[in-house]
Formats: structure tokens, sequence, C-alpha cells
């Protein structure tokens, strides 16, 4: 009796159990973590935070200062996804860590520009002017396709978006370049001729892309930033629910609400 007794409650732990991994998968227990940095992406994903809450999906928003702890905490699982890269940002991330991150969504494209509180136009760098660009492999490549775009110098192959410093090939005016992480961009602007800006840091300290820089990408630009996840839960119905009311019209408009053209929604 006993041991039948014992058969019908381990029976009844295992629908139990079954349940709550269900509903653990559906996003019934606990929210979902999110890694963002703070402009424009975490104010994107505050925004609809109450639209997911109201079709039963919460989520939690961790805002990052740098580029690499959102992926390096999404690999470790202390993150459920990230929302703040570019593909080429991700590839090079992946393949230097040996990580297996994958895009979900493209949501909207951060125009990169070039600033200076020296100058008012690219005409006005002076020969030997110092310029920083960041120092992340996508991020320097396509700060190089901007300059070069901008006139500024000539690549060995304009197409290849890791560009390095060693495929300047024609450099008329001596640019001398600085690499630095990006965050610490807009930090360094009084102290260099001209520097480069991923646009959301360039927001976060009060730029406004499209009157201050000096030359900005065109909405043209193939660098979207995608919501990210792993392929474990890239199936996870929270993270297919987030992804879509990224991609809402919702969204759309409250990026050309606030934002000005300074982000573009992704086709």
């Amino acid at each position: 009796m006993i041991r039948r007794s014992l058969l019908i409650l381990a029976a009844a732990a295992t629908v139990l159990a079954a349940c709550g991994q269900g509903a653990d998968k559906a996003g019934g227990e606990g929210p979902l973590l999110v890694g963002a940095t703070a402009v424009p992406h975490a104010e994107i994903l505050e925004h609809i935070k109450p639209l997911l809450a109201a079709e039963g999906v919460n989520i939690e928003i961790k805002v990052f200062n740098d580029y690499v702890q959102p992926n390096t905490q999404l690999a470790e699982r202390r993150l459920d996804v990230n929302y703040f890269q570019t593909k080429p940002y991700l590839d090079e991330f992946n393949a230097s860590r040996g990580s297996d991150l994958i895009t979900v969504a493209g949501v909207h494209v951060e125009p990169l520009g070039a600033y200076s509180r020296r100058f008012r136009t690219l005409a006005e760098l002076p020969d030997g002017a110092e310029v920083a660009v960041p120092n992340d492999a996508s991020s320097i490549g396509r700060s190089l396709i901007l300059l070069q775009k901008a006139g500024l110098i000539r690549l060995k192959d304009p197409a290849n978006p890791l560009q390095t410093l060693r495929d300047i090939v024609a450099n008329p005016k001596n640019l001398r370049f600085r690499e630095l992480e990006s965050a610490t961009l807009p930090r360094v602007l009084d102290q260099v001729d001209m520097a480069v800006i991923n646009t959301n840091y360039a927001l976060d300290a009060g730029l406004r892309p499209r009157t201050d820089a000096l030359t900005l990408e065109g909405a043209d630009s193939p660098y979207v930033n995608y919501l990210v996840a792993r392929p474990d839960n890239r199936e996870d119905p929270r993270v297919v629910a987030l992804a879509a009311m990224l991609r809402s019209q919702a969204v759309k408009d409250f990026i050309a609400r606030k934002y000005d053209g300074a982000v573009i929604p992704a086709a």
C-alpha cells in the first residue's frame, strides 16, 4: 500500500513538474532578462514594457555601458537576450570568443557619425588632424568606410566591413588615428580634432547626429541593430513576442517621434 501511494505521488509530481516547465517556457514564471545599452535601446524597451506586460510577457532590462558584457552574460545564461549590436559586431564577437549567439530580429539603424568641437566642416580639418575611432573590429571598419565616403581616406577594399588602419592606402590629410573603446569617444571629443562615434553613445552624450555630425551614414546603412538570443531559447514564446513588438508599427512610430532621424527603423 505504501509503495502504491508513493507511485501515485511520484506520478503527480511528474505531471506538476511538466506543467511548471511549460509555464516557464511560455514566460509565465519570471521576467525575460534583456541586456541593452542606455540610448536608444533601453529607452525603446522601456516604451514597450507595458505593452508586452499587457500581453502577459514581463521583461527586466539590464543597462550596460559597454559592448562586451551584454554578449558575455548572454552566452553565460545570465541574460536571456540582448539588444544593442549590429551583425558584423556579433559575428566578430562569436569568432573571437567561440560563442554561438544568433540574431532574432533587426530593429533599427543608428547612422554612424563623425563629430568635432573644434571644426564645423570636414574641409576645416588641418593636415595631421587627430581622429579618434572605435577600437572593436566591426566599428573601426565601419568608421573607415564612413571616412572614405567623406573623401578623407581611401581603402584597399571599400566593401570589406572589417577594415583596419592597415587597409588605408591613401590619407591626403595625414590624419592621425587613435583607437579607443566606443563608450569613451564622447568623453575625449574635447581632446581630439574629430571622433567617430556610435549613435547610441552620441545620443547619450547629448549630441544631435542630424545637426552636429560633420558626416553621417545615410538611411541605407547596412548596420542594423538586432535583438540577439542563444540557439536554445530562440523559439521561447517570450522572445518571439519581444521580437514582434520591436518590429511593430508602434515601435517604428516611437522611434520616428523621439529620435528625429538619428535612429531609423529597419526595413
